[in-house]
């Protein structure tokens, strides 16, 4: 072992690329997912119908696909497949090897555990529409059994999860076609009630960059599966951005058609309750669809803290994990989605951007771990965060520098710029002597 490096880096393999599959086995199926679960575009309508039309969201839902693959995607994806090692190993040429721990390393777990607890409260959600009840307790009740239930499995069988995951990632959109094609019919009577394109536009790169930040970063995680940039491009083209347009497009559609023809409210559920005799068992269906991302969630926290805590028993710390994500889930603080998902935005913008900064002065490569505390990655990170950090954020001073959304894209850029410039003056540390990085596949 190469004492000069923590355990999580020297222990790390890289995938050989005998091993590594086509995109559309891969990185495609796997994004296309992610955009197809129902917490996407539950609440996607309301912040963006509700100022702008639908053609506007639509051009919103395109232009956001695109910067996901971009800006967020690409360059994670890159290294993963030009080294075969995940994020958490990648990382440590942007953040150092100790600043590793913590970016993204234990933040990965930490966001994640936010995730389980979102999954957990709109399955619960969906199960209780199924059934037609509205009591708090019942809830609470399929929340806990929902988050510890499938925790277990995620640890236990993940392998089970992934091929199960092969079919019921298309159930969603099987159901997202009938709830727009039922109705279709009102999409022409809608009428935005607050005109301001403008704000309807970017509040839909907000909720979308948000909700994708912590995927796009696990890019490297995909990317280290495919043997060559045609396989990340084509993976990220139709998993990201067609993706973003098909899973969010029919929904705000369906919304759209619903309030067209008298519906009243623009959360998603509305649109599938119109269905009518049909909806209880879409309700199912779509909380059965929760399943997946639910298990991938609890195994990415598991393995976060597991690899960054090696210490600690690994019962332990996924105990604790899905007992904070229970807290979150119940207490109803894991409802608000949009929310959430700027937190996710501010978190992982700034990340995604030091990267891409780190891989272009490499000259688009990955320079290898470097030594402690990289303080360009850190400050960088933390410069970012600060800027897209939602205002609305209790505990924030109201002095603190903030950005208007997109404020996930902002935290980005800024990310992406103190980078260079802190790079520049000398604030990056050194890489590993004997760690130089190596590609194993171009």
């Amino acid at each position: 072992m190469d004492r000069s490096v923590p355990q999580y880096v020297d222990r790390s393999v890289p995938v050989p690329l005998g091993n590594r599959v086509p995109w559309y086995k891969s990185t495609f199926p796997t994004y296309a997912g992610i955009f197809l679960w129902v917490g996407f575009y539950l609440k996607l309508a309301e912040p963006t119908l509700t100022f702008a039309s639908v053609s506007t969201c639509l051009w919103g839902l395109l232009v956001a696909g695109i910067l996901c693959f971009a800006l967020y995607y690409y360059v994670p994806a890159m290294l993963g497949m030009k080294t075969g090692q995940p994020l958490y190993v990648v990382g440590t040429s942007t953040f150092g090897t100790t600043g590793g721990y913590l970016i993204p390393g234990l933040m990965m777990g930490f966001l994640q555990v936010g995730w389980v607890a979102v999954i957990g409260a709109v399955a619960a959600d969906f199960i209780m529409k199924g059934l037609g009840q509205t009591s708090r307790t019942l809830f609470s009740v399929i929340a806990v059994v929902w988050i510890y239930s499938l925790g277990w499995v995620a640890i236990k069988g993940i392998h089970h999860v992934a091929r199960v995951a092969k079919f019921l990632n298309w159930v969603p959109l099987i159901m997202v076609i009938i709830v727009f094609w039922a109705n279709r019919g009102g999409i022409s009577h809608y009428q935005t009630p607050h005109s301001d394109e403008m704000t309807g536009f970017l509040n839909v790169l907000t909720v979308v960059i948000g909700y994708f930040a912590t995927a796009g970063a696990a890019g490297a995680d995909f990317g280290m599966n495919n043997a060559n940039r045609k396989d990340v491009v084509l993976g990220g083209v139709f998993g990201i951005v067609v993706g973003v347009l098909i899973a969010g497009g029919l929904p705000i559609l369906a919304v759209a058609g619903y309030l067209g023809n008298g519906g009243q409210g623009y959360d998603y559920s509305a649109a599938i309750a119109s269905i009518g005799a049909l909806a209880p068992i879409m309700f199912f269906l779509f909380a059965a669809a929760s399943l997946v991302p639910s298990c991938f969630s609890s195994f990415i926290a598991s393995n976060s803290f597991s690899t960054m805590l090696p210490k600690v028993p690994r019962t332990v710390s996924t105990l604790a994990a899905l007992t904070l994500s229970v807290i979150l889930a119940v207490t109803g603080v894991a409802s608000n989605l949009v929310g959430f998902f700027s937190i996710v935005g501010a978190s992982f913008g700034p990340i995604c951007g030091a990267m891409m900064a780190d891989y272009l002065l490499a000259g688009k490569r990955w320079s290898g771990p470097r030594a402690g505390i990289n303080w360009a990655g850190c400050i960088a990170w933390a410069v970012g965060f600060l800027v897209g950090i939602p205002e609305h954020l209790p505990g924030i001073p109201a002095s603190w520098v903030h950005a208007d959304n997109p404020s996930g894209l902002y935290s980005l850029i800024v990310g992406f710029i103190v980078y260079i410039v802190l790079a520049k003056a000398g604030l990056r540390s050194p890489v590993v002597k004997g760690q130089e990085a190596l590609s194993t596949a171009e």
